[in-house]
């Protein structure tokens, strides 16, 4: 029996979306200064600590082309970037995020109680600490009756690629690079319009259609 794994963000989950709402209402509309101390001489020679404030602005710097949010949204550094995703806000992203489309769930359950006889399906997801109780917050939430959910990182996506032969995605890196003997769908989205697939779709209801066509073929 093949198996299909459909991903979680990108292709039901808007993570995106949730992120860039969060990040203007607690980045840019909250702005927080750093503290700087320097120091000053006077005539006979006697130093006194000053405190100074710097400013870092937050912005957005551009719409969403890739997955690389630090090329988007402006951080001091990649470790802030983590622990706002991973730590401060970990459950509103990726638990409290709207789904990609009005009935993502409502197409997804169809899909999988008309396919679950002759393919094995399940949910993956690359999630890392808390992203991953949010994430299943975030399927129950919208009640998604797929039993079996694979969590991976990027240290374990080969363990991903082992239990799929079909996989939904809408990540660009997986979709260039395929290993041998798996079949991408694209799920289009402003970060993967520009890369050819043999299979994508705009909307979920469409990926019915794609596996109907790869039966016949």
């Amino acid at each position: 029996m093949k198996k299909i794994g459909i991903e979680v963000n990108g292709v039901l989950r808007d993570t995106i979306g949730k992120f860039k709402q969060l990040y203007e209402k607690h980045m840019i509309d909250e702005k927080t200064d750093d503290d700087i101390v320097s120091y000053e001489i006077d005539e006979s020679g006697n130093t006194s600590q000053v405190l100074q404030q710097e400013v870092f602005n937050y912005e957005i710097i551009s719409d969403v082309t890739s997955l690389d949010l630090t090329n988007h949204f402006r951080f001091k550094n990649e470790e802030e970037l983590y622990s706002f995703m991973y730590e401060d806000f970990a459950m509103q992203i990726f638990g409290h995020a709207g789904s990609t489309e009005t009935f993502t769930f409502n197409d997804l359950n169809e899909f999988y109680l008309k396919y679950r006889d002759e393919y094995e399906i399940l949910i993956v997801s690359d999630e890392v600490g808390k992203s991953k109780p949010a994430t299943l917050f975030f399927l129950s939430k919208f009640g998604c009756l797929i039993e079996k959910i694979k969590f991976y990182s990027k240290s374990t996506i080969q363990t991903m690629w082992d239990e799929v032969d079909i996989l939904l995605t809408a990540n660009p890196d997986y979709i260039t690079n395929t290993p041998e003997g798996k079949t991408i769908v694209k799920y289009k989205t402003e970060y993967n319009k520009n890369i050819e697939t043999k299979y994508e779709i705009d909307v979920l209801k469409g990926f019915d259609e794609i596996i109907q066509k790869m039966t016949v073929c």
